[in-house]
């Protein structure tokens, strides 16, 4: 997947870019005024535009971003910025921003062989040689150097003395997280279904029923008509790629927001525990409550027996888009659970969530938000393609949360902060 960077240019500075003459240009009249300056650049200067085009005369903001589009996309004007001390800084990191969205499906694939072959794992400890490598992995040597080299223009992997490789500075987060190789592994499916990203998008809307896609097989519970029917077996792949996934998530929001004076948290939809036993580990004092689908309770209590916790969390199986949730808890959790579900769930969702707590109490919500500045390639790009095969759901933006909330009932709605917001936006209502 391409990471456009965090310190790219803002529109307004390739605003400012955009008006600058080209002295290049061999038919440039003297430049007077902006308007002349712009023609002179423009290669489509002259040709006439439908009214319906043209920004409102006070919408200055989209009469500047017309004329920066109309510069970038000249060739003129792109040569001469590449030359340009001040200028071609941001010129080349835009060529290559677009190379990384014509190359990121290239990225991707180089990251899943690395975790396929266990590449990253065998040099963890102590860089080995190529041959070494290639020899280990039953890799052909012209093949294991073709990965090599990708991974380590990706910063999986950097070179070494002596022709060795060891982990880069990607390489190692990527390797301690678990949940993410797992994550990665995963997105074979979604990575099938955007093989074709048309006929995906062309597939109907059909919300509560398998959309004959392999991400709604993967998710069981997206039939409405069959949920009631599902087994351990059925939800036992989903359950375990959420408990490996949900640390980060979790450690988000315990940051967030404080716990403290919570006598009983609920999660709602909270899987094999993965997120009660974050919050156990942080607040040893918080009596805790779990609520899933009732095969998903099951997995629930023996993993959170293994763990020591059998006594401490209460487990209630059900469907929250029908049952009405267990009562007692004053902060009740929705961990990743809003994103996968269209608006009228969650409305009816929220609306027990109301219902089920105290005047006072809490509801907290933790996943990615769309439109966040500098996580859209999260919200926006990943789970809008995600959710879209999958077969319901969305991110959402904070303010389509917000409201949400603020028609269940709930006030001083308002989002935390959090410190890697690309891992998940943390939104808290009071009841």
């Amino acid at each position: 997947m391409a990471h456009p960077s965090d310190d790219a240019p803002s529109d307004s500075l390739m605003a400012l870019v955009g008006s600058l003459a080209d002295p290049l240009a061999p038919t440039a009249a003297p430049v007077v005024d902006g308007a002349r300056r712009a023609a002179a650049l423009d290669p489509t200067a002259g040709l006439a535009r439908p009214a319906a085009a043209r920004p409102a005369p006070g919408d200055w903001r989209d009469r500047m971003a017309e004329v920066r589009d109309r510069y970038s996309a000249s060739p003129t004007f792109q040569r001469w910025a590449a030359r340009i001390p001040g200028v071609r800084w941001i010129a080349r990191r835009r060529a290559r921003q677009v190379v990384d969205l014509v190359a990121g499906f290239a990225y991707t694939q180089t990251v899943a062989a690395c975790l396929r072959l266990d590449l990253l794992a065998l040099v963890r400890d102590e860089p080995l040689a190529e041959a070494a490598i290639a020899a280990r992995l039953a890799v052909p040597l012209e093949g294991l150097q073709r990965l090599s080299n990708a991974a380590a223009a990706l910063g999986l992997l950097e070179r070494r003395s002596g022709n060795r490789w060891g982990l880069g500075f990607l390489g190692a987060p990527l390797l301690a997280d678990a949940g993410l190789a797992r994550m990665i592994e995963h997105n074979a499916l979604l990575y099938e279904e955007l093989r074709d990203p048309l006929a995906l998008l062309r597939r109907p809307t059909a919300h509560g029923a398998n959309r004959g896609t392999a991400l709604s097989d993967y998710w069981p519970y997206v039939d409405a008509d069959r949920r009631a029917s599902l087994d351990s077996a059925d939800v036992s792949d989903y359950s375990t790629l959420m408990t490996a996934t949900v640390a980060p998530v979790a450690a988000e929001l315990l940051d967030a927001v404080s716990l403290d004076g919570a006598r009983r948290l609920l999660d709602v939809g909270g899987g094999e525990g993965g997120f009660v036993r974050a919050a156990a580990t942080r607040h040893p004092r918080l009596a805790l409550s779990l609520f899933d689908l009732p095969p998903v309770a099951e997995r629930a209590t023996r993993a959170l027996g293994a763990a020591g916790l059998g006594g401490r969390v209460a487990v209630h199986g059900g469907d929250f888009t029908r049952d009405a949730l267990p009562t007692g808890a004053d902060v009740i959790t929705l961990v990743r659970i809003c994103l996968d579900h269209d608006d009228a769930t969650v409305r009816a969702l929220l609306a027990r969530v109301r219902e089920a707590l105290p005047r006072g109490g809490r509801v907290i919500i933790a996943e990615p938000f769309a439109g966040a500045r500098g996580t859209e390639v999260v919200g926006d790009v990943y789970f809008g393609y995600y959710l879209w095969a999958m077969g319901r759901g969305r991110a959402r933006r904070a303010d389509e949360l917000r409201a949400l909330l603020t028609d269940a009932g709930f006030r001083r709605v308002r989002v935390r902060p959090t410190r890697y917001q690309v891992q998940a936006g943390v939104m808290e209502g009071v009841a």
